[in-house]
């Protein structure tokens, strides 16, 4: 699945690649055979284009695959050994444990001056530098500088001859003209050891950018063992793509004022990497659930039902799909805009409608249905089967009138009429939502509350 922090570094990404008439590159980097997979590579290429970045667009280019690429890989390797720049190893990590005593300790540059010829078993090391310091110019931390010293002499490629992640990465990054890395903060204590790589083949090291690692209520970096952090997820509950780009955009960076909810292109020419915090950033699903609130309420009529259209039929909704009535939700679908913060929502506010009868949440009818609600919705259902007409305005009146019969406020006593009509004493406007479920649907349910209010009394009663 592909993780929100992936998705912010993509868009960071995108909005450099697509400012400066770049290219974003979307680069697959699969020699892990046991981590790759052709449905998880398509699910980054869906999950990419659900926020606005794919082929579509020509600032796109990819997906290429690293695991295409190992001759290449090779021959840079060779390419370094024959420089000098590297020389080959038989050190198991025992040994290594032995000569230093510590099973924690680095490699301590012991095949360095052996002169070891290629021979399989034997692993690729690189020579790094004995003396002075690498210097990471880095958009997002300055100038962050690493001791070469420090910088054991690292493998770039294995005892099968296989090159390692680090030596691949740069290779490609070469070869594809990459000129800005954008990537999360995790990879920093990498750079240094990539950038000498890049110097060592002959090569200016790109720009560099880490990211600041994103982190959860209690300041804990995102973890999908613990956390909800899979784009999918959030898309499939109903978050529209549009709100997720704004959220994960300021995760990090910011426009500067106090307008936060912008259209995703003005937040793409606005964008600044230097301007990107170093600061860890707080994922708040809470603020991000309040952005998608707004860009909800911001859609057309006809773009809000045609996004609910998911949540409307199985294995959402659990109604007949037979008894599903599109003119029905479209009555409702304007006042459901303004209430659901994510579109998932929409299911449980339009079910009565749909349902044979209505599911009653046990808490709402043991708050609501108290020996005093058996009258009052015997007046209810009195004074609505002699209406005239079945509208808001004269259903409000009506139960205006009994409410002033039982000294009640009319929000008391609309509770137990909505939990007998729809459920639950939350949801959409009562007078509205009882006009379109209509005269008969509206007192049957009603008499059928009564009965079930009864039922119970008489049984405490026994």
């Amino acid at each position: 699945m592909f993780h929100v922090g992936g998705a912010r570094s993509a868009l960071y990404n995108w909005a450099v690649a697509r400012q400066s008439g770049g290219t974003f590159v979307l680069r697959i980097e699969d020699t892990d055979a046991a981590r790759n997979k052709p449905e998880w590579t398509q699910g980054i290429i869906s999950a990419l284009a659900a926020i606005g970045i794919s082929a579509a667009d020509p600032a796109f280019e990819g997906p290429y695959f690293q695991s295409a690429r190992g001759e290449r890989h090779r021959a840079a390797a060779r390419e370094l050994y024959g420089a000098g720049r590297a020389y080959y190893c038989d050190c198991t990590r025992e040994d290594v444990a032995r000569r230093t005593g510590s099973q924690h300790s680095g490699y301590d540059g012991y095949c360095r001056d052996r002169g070891l010829s290629p021979e399989a078993g034997r692993a690729l090391r690189f020579r790094t530098p004995d003396e002075g310091e690498t210097v990471v110019v880095d958009l997002v931390r300055g100038t962050p500088a690493f001791p070469n010293a420090a910088i054991e002499d690292f493998v770039i490629a294995r005892g099968d001859g296989s090159p390692v992640f680090l030596l691949a990465n740069v290779v490609d990054d070469l070869d594809e003209g990459i000129t800005e890395v954008i990537r999360g903060e995790e990879h920093l204590s990498n750079t240094p050891k990539q950038q000498l790589l890049w110097q060592a083949l002959g090569a200016r090291p790109p720009r560099w950018a880490h990211l600041p690692v994103i982190v959860n209520d209690r300041r804990q970096k995102l973890s999908k063992r613990r956390d909800k952090v899979a784009l999918e997820d959030y898309l499939a509950e109903g978050y529209l793509p549009d709100a997720l780009v704004n959220y994960l955009m300021l995760l990090g960076w910011g426009p500067g004022g106090d307008r936060e909810i912008m259209p995703c292109e003005e937040l793409e020419r606005l964008f600044r990497i230097e301007d990107v915090t170093a600061s860890s950033a707080y994922f708040d699903v809470r603020k991000l659930t309040a952005f998608n609130g707004e860009y909800i309420r911001a859609l057309p009529e006809e773009e809000f039902a045609a996004a609910c259209a998911p949540w409307l039929r199985a294995p959402h909704a659990p109604w007949d799909p037979a008894d599903f009535d599109p003119a029905a939700f479209a009555a409702l679908a304007p006042l459901a805009r303004t209430r659901v913060a994510v579109l998932s929502e929409i299911t449980a506010y339009v079910d009565f409608l749909f349902l044979p009868e209505p599911v009653h949440d046990d808490p709402s009818w043991a708050k609501e249905m108290t020996p005093a609600a058996g009258q009052l919705l015997a007046d209810a259902h009195a004074v609505f089967s002699a209406l005239a007409s079945w509208e808001p305005d004269t259903l409000k009146a009506a139960l205006e009138g009994v409410a002033t019969g039982h000294g009640l406020k009319l929000g008391k006593a609309q509770a137990p009429v909505r939990v007998a009509a729809m459920g639950r004493t939350v949801g959409l406007p009562l007078f509205e939502s009882l006009t379109v479920l209509g005269r008969d649907r509206t007192l049957a349910r009603i008499a059928a509350a009564r009965q079930k209010l009864a039922a119970m009394e008489a049984g405490d009663a026994g």
